[in-house]
């Protein structure tokens, strides 16, 4: 079985992973980056982003990526194929391994394993994704401009979504499941007096309908969760806001972690409680979730690592000798 270490290791890309990768090549620290299951994260399933600075014209996420990617390449980023099942981050150098049979180790570990955001599982949702359906209303909500959306959940998220949306469609129906917002009573009170915004309650969405010649939205089919009652509403988007998923389960036990699955960072930085390791991007960012802050984390990582790694490891090598 091969073994492969690196004084900086990145297990996750994405734009954190591949911002990291770029700063750490740039430092001469020669990282390997461990991509995972997919290679990109979730930009690899956006297709407009015009949010993204740099780009005058509407880019697609799969371009952007492969984009970062070479670029991190070009810098003399090592890139593996493989999933890390395992770490090991009580001793030195931290111990990982893949799920092909390698083992890795490394001075330095930076996070960037990403965060997913939570679907219902409906095969309409899925075949829609990008051409009307999205869970980003920060990300999507400008091509939505003038024109009526839905907003699915009950939380924080949902009424968040909900709201900004207000500021750019026609009209905002926000669906949900129970007959009350699981949402902060502020937050609540802001979307119920809000004039754009309607709530449909007690009801699940069923089916995601459209078009195919392009693929867009044209309506959705609901189900009263009461009576059983199905229904039609006309929407030409609909936003899923269920909450995301931090891929975490990796580190649970060796690293801090806040209630929600997110890993803790020392304020600032991208340190987390165990020294030399760091988290960057979506896996700790829970509030802004976008491309161009899990970048900056990125970036932020890579020279918390340098500057760790220059502090610490030649001091433990002198003494070691």
């Amino acid at each position: 079985m091969a073994h492969t270490h690196a004084r900086a290791m990145i297990v996750g890309s994405g734009p954190a992973g591949y911002t990291a990768a770029i700063y750490a090549a740039r430092a001469l620290l020669e990282p390997v980056m461990v991509s995972g299951f997919q290679p990109g994260g979730q930009l690899m399933i956006t297709t407009d982003v015009e949010n993204y600075p740099g780009f005058a014209d509407v880019i697609q996420g799969p371009w952007l990526m492969e984009q970062m990617r070479a670029q991190a390449e070009h810098m003399g980023t090592r890139m593996v194929s493989d999933h890390i099942s395992k770490v090991d981050l009580s001793q030195r150098p931290f111990r990982l391994w893949g799920d092909g049979g390698e083992t890795y180790s490394c001075d330095a570990l930076i996070i960037a394993t990403g965060a997913q955001a939570k679907w219902l599982g409906l095969p309409s949702e899925q075949a829609f994704q990008g051409f009307g359906v999205s869970a980003c209303a920060t990300c999507d909500g400008f091509f939505f401009r003038g024109k009526e959306v839905v907003v699915v959940g009950g939380g924080n998220t949902a009424v968040e979504e909900a709201l900004y949306l207000a500021n750019l469609a026609s009209k905002v129906t926000l669906v949900h499941r129970r007959d009350s917002l699981r949402a902060e009573k502020v937050m609540q009170d802001r979307l119920f007096k809000h004039p754009k915004v309607e709530v449909i309650w007690d009801s699940e969405l069923a089916e995601i309908c459209g078009g195919t010649q392009p693929p867009s939205v044209t309506h959705l089919r609901l189900r009263n969760l009461k009576t059983g009652a199905e229904s039609e509403l006309r929407t030409d988007g609909v936003f899923i806001a269920i909450g995301h998923k931090p891929a975490t389960e990796l580190f649970a036990g060796q690293l801090a972690m806040r209630d929600s699955g997110y890993l803790e960072v020392t304020p600032g930085t991208t340190q987390t409680n165990v020294p030399g390791v760091f988290a960057a991007g979506d896996v700790t960012d829970e509030h802004y979730r976008q491309a161009v802050t899990a970048a900056g984390l990125g970036c932020m990582a890579a020279l918390d690592a340098e500057r760790w790694l220059a502090a610490n490891v030649s001091e433990q090598r002198q003494a070691a000798e």
